[in-house]
This record gives structure tokens, C-alpha cells and sequence, in this order.
């Protein structure tokens, strides 16, 4: 098949302004600019027509789809399954397998790697005698790989039809390390059932995204994602002195080195969920543990809070009973953001707007943060004086308001508790990793100001066309 011409589609995000040559979104979110011609040829983008080979549009649309401002839209493509060897890692799980394996039709080859099951799998292609852990699974079945893609599936993984070809579009652009599709959960009876169906783990959304730190999408997991096998080989693939964690590592590993991850929501795959209380537990305990590593290896990248100096101020003076401080913090700083964006085009009012919901947007980051990896030490220290409780009331009844928004099937009370014990074992597993590891970086919030430069986007000249934020 002849691979589909390049078009693209505006993020949600994605706001024009002064004639469509000012562009506020993307994520992180960014003010970019266009000289006249790239904003005309955005608008012929956004109407349907299809990007040029001209080096210049290239370099445009390549500049807006990293920013996550537009994603790259492919009605076909050239590669198939024939292209594609499938790698299993399993231990213990024949049922899990024996439901995945029908569905993996068409693929050059399926390659199960049996990670020291108690019962040996039939047919595996490699296995351990004792586990060794995911990233050495899957090392081991990748290498075996003779195709140009390798795709990772866990065997708890269940594809749904037509979720191979969404991925394999983005493989047409040869800068594209890596792809993973929408995570979903299995439907299922029991309230952590319920729960998984309504908020499943891995799910990260049902928009596209670049991935990377900093990004809407920061990482994508292993239990389904397609790789390019040059990819693995140049990154020297997961890393098996990681028990958790070692898929964002790789991921990670590969944006820092300029390859391009996409998260693509048109492909979907379902997750089974763990089978009782006390797996689930140990699951979202293990979740936190890879928190300490990661940090060793990427920094801030895992940093519980991202925001400004400014905004951090202003809710420290609030759980400090001085919210009339924090509250003039916020707004001098936010009232000097007009003049900051005067040479980008932004208007004042947006400007304004943008700085206020930065402020109220960094108060919902520490909420997250207090009650989920700062809970140990951040709860019994707001829970001892008045300012502190109150924060903490509002900071749980996020919860609540996340029930309104979902609409789960489950009850309110019921929701809220799972949710309290899903957080609190996540920031456990946090907190267990950094005594581990003897550091405390996971802990350390990323104060960085917005934006952090200026800059212009021009199109239409054969010449490089670089973006900033403004």
C-alpha cells in the first residue's frame, strides 16, 4: 500500500490569536509564532490539504507536532504485520496468554518469552529458569527479532480490532521511535473492578500526544508498545537492573536523544486489572518504588510538583494561614505577565488568564502531590494546625469532584476510599524507593518559570524555522 499523504489536526489545546499567527497550547503550553505565510499555510493544514515535501512546511509541521499544538493524521500506511514481531514476557499466567495469542494474527513472528513460570510455558521461545524481571523478558524476546518493528504485549494485555494499523501509520515517519495505544481496562464484576473500568492505571487519555517529560503524555507503558527494532538496539533496550519503571526509563531514554514516542487513542487495547485487594495494593506499591530510580537516572523528569517559584509561593503563604499573602503573591505576579508576553502578541486579558489559571492550576498539582507521594510526612503536618486541615479537606475532595466528573458506577463513599487507598499506596512505594536508594529526588518539586524564552516560528523560506516560547 502507498503510504497516506501527511495532514494534521489541531490539540484541543490549540488557541490562534492576532490573525491566527499567534499560537497558544500544546503541552507543555507554549506561545509560538508564525511569519504571515505559516499561518496561511496552517490554515490550509487545518482545512484538509496535505503537507507538502518542501523542507521548510517539513520543518514547520515537525516543530508544531512536537510542541503537541497539531498531530500528524495518516488515512493508510505502507507497513503491515508482516513487519512486526510480537514479544510476550509471562510468568504464570497460561489463561492471560492463551486469550492474547489469537489475537496477534498476521505478524511475522511471536516470540514468547517464559520468565521463570512455575509451570514451563509450552512453546516459548525463550525461557528463565528463575524471573528475572520484564525488562530482561523482553530484552531477551527483541532480540531474537529479524522485522523492523518489534511490538511489546504483556499477556494480561486483550488488543481490540483494528489497534496494529493506528500504530503502524506513525511508523511511516521515519524520526518516530516508538508508539503506544490507548490502555484500557477489562470490564469486570466487584468494586476494584468497577473501579479499574472507570480510572483504569495505564490509561493515559483519549487524545493523541507527543510523549515526553514535561508533556501531557510524560510516558507511555510497555504492556503494549511498538518499537523500532534499529531503536532498541541503539538504546541498548530496557534496562534490567529496573524491577519497575524500566519502560518509562526506555522511553525516556529515547526522547532525551531526540527520537520521537507518540500516544495514539485510536488504537485501544484492554488491560485485566489485579485480581483482589492485596495484588492491586502491591501493584500501585510497586508503581511508586520505580519513582527513586528514574529520578537517579532522569531528574526532575519525575518530580511530583512542576510549577513556578511564583505559584509555589503563593499556596505556601496559604497553608501558612496567610492566604491574604498568597493571594497578592498571585496576583502581582500574574499582572507582570502581560508585559512578559507584550512582544508575542498575546493580548493582556489573555495573558492575565493564562497566569491566573497557572496559579489555580498549580494549587491542584500540590493538592495531588500532598495527598499522593508527599502523604507521609505532608498530611500529619497540614492535619496539625487550621490553615492545614482546610487545605486538606479541600485537597481530598478533589476526589469528589472527580466522581462527578466520571460518573462511575461506584458509589461516592466507596470511590472516595479507593481512591485515598490507590494514592496512599503509590506514595508509600514512593517513599519506600528513596529510603532504598538514599535519596530524596523524587520528592523534590521542579519550580521553573513560564515562559522561559522567546521566540518565532517562519515557514514558507528554504531555511530552518525554529519555535520558542514566547
Amino acid at each position: 500500500m502507498t503510504p497516506a499523504k501527511l495532514r494534521v489536526k489541531a490539540d484541543g489545546s490549540l488557541r490562534r490569536l492576532a490573525e491566527g499567527r499567534v499560537l497558544l497550547g500544546g503541552s507543555p503550553l507554549s506561545v509560538m509564532r508564525l511569519t504571515a505565510r505559516g499561518a496561511r499555510l496552517l490554515d490550509e493544514w487545518l482545512g484538509g490539504a496535505p503537507v507538502s515535501d518542501v523542507p521548510a512546511h517539513r520543518r514547520l509541521v515537525r516543530v508544531l507536532t512536537d510542541r503537541g499544538a497539531v498531530h500528524p493524521v495518516r488515512e493508510g500506511t505502507s507497513r503491515t504485520a508482516r513487519d512486526v514481531t510480537v514479544v510476550v514476557p509471562v510468568r504464570d499466567d497460561a489463561e492471560g496468554l492463551a486469550r492474547l495469542l489469537p489475537r496477534l494474527t498476521g505478524v511475522a513472528r511471536t516470540v514468547v518469552v517464559d520468565d521463570g513460570s512455575a509451570v514451563p510455558v509450552p512453546g516459548a521461545a525463550v525461557r528463565h529458569e528463575s524471573a528475572r524481571g520484564p525488562a530482561a523478558a523482553r530484552n531477551a524476546g527483541w532480540r531474537l527479532a529479524r522485522t523492523e518493528f518489534v511490538l511489546f504485549c504483556d499477556a494480561d494485555v486483550v488488543p481490540e480490532d483494528g489497534w496494529l494499523e493506528p500504530l503502524l501509520r506513525h511508523m511511516e515517519d521515519a524520526d518516530v521511535a516508538a508508539v503506544a495505544p490507548r490502555v484500557l481496562s477489562v470490564p469486570g464484576a466487584g468494586a476494584l473492578a468497577r473501579y479499574e473500568e472507570d480510572r483504569p492505571s495505564l490509561d493515559l487519555g483519549g487524545c493523541p500526544a507527543p510523549v515526553r517529560p514535561g508533556s501531557r503524555v510524560s510516558y507511555v507503558p510497555a504492556a503494549a508498545l511498538l518499537v523500532r527494532t534499529s531503536a532498541l538496539r541503539r538504546h541498548g533496550g530496557f534496562d534490567e537492573g529496573m524491577r519497575f519503571g524500566e519502560d518509562v526509563d526506555l522511553v525516556w531514554r529515547m526522547a532525551g536523544a531526540g527520537d520521537r514516542v507518540r500516544y495514539e487513542a485510536e488504537a485501544v487495547v484492554r488491560h485485566r486489572p489485579r485480581p483482589d485487594w492485596t495484588a492491586w495494593v502491591r501493584q500501585r506499591f510497586g508503581y511508586g518504588t520505580s519513582a527513586a530510580p528514574l529520578a537517579l537516572r532522569h531528574g526532575g523528569a519525575v518530580a511530583p510538583v512542576r510549577m513556578s517559584p511564583w505559584t509555589a509561593l503563593a499556596w505556601a503563604a496559604v497553608a501558612a494561614g496567610r492566604p491574604w499573602a498568597g493571594a497578592a503573591v498571585a496576583g502581582v505576579t500574574a499582572s507582570l505577565l502581560p508585559r512578559k508576553l507584550a512582544g508575542s502578541g498575546v493580548p493582556a486579558d489573555e495573558a492575565l488568564r493564562l497566569a491566573l489559571l497557572g496559579h489555580l492550576g498549580g494549587g491542584r498539582v500540590l493538592a495531588d502531590a500532598v495527598t499522593r507521594a508527599w502523604w507521609p510526612v505532608a498530611v500529619p503536618v497540614l492535619a496539625a494546625s487550621r490553615p492545614g486541615r482546610l487545605l486538606l479537606t479541600a485537597a481530598f475532595a478533589r476526589h469528589v469532584d472527580e466522581w462527578r466528573r466520571v460518573r462511575p458506577r461506584t458509589g461516592l463513599p466507596q470511590w472516595c476510599l479507593i481512591r485515598i487507598a490507590d494514592d496512599a499506596a503509590y506514595g508509600a512505594g514512593v517513599w519506600w524507593g528513596a529510603l532504598r536508594h538514599r535519596t530524596v529526588a523524587p520528592l523534590l518539586p521542579d519550580l521553573a518559570d513560564w515562559p522561559p524564552r522567546a521566540g518565532r516560528a517562519a515557514a514558507g523560506r528554504h531555511e530552518d524555522c525554529p519555535v520558542g516560547s514566547a
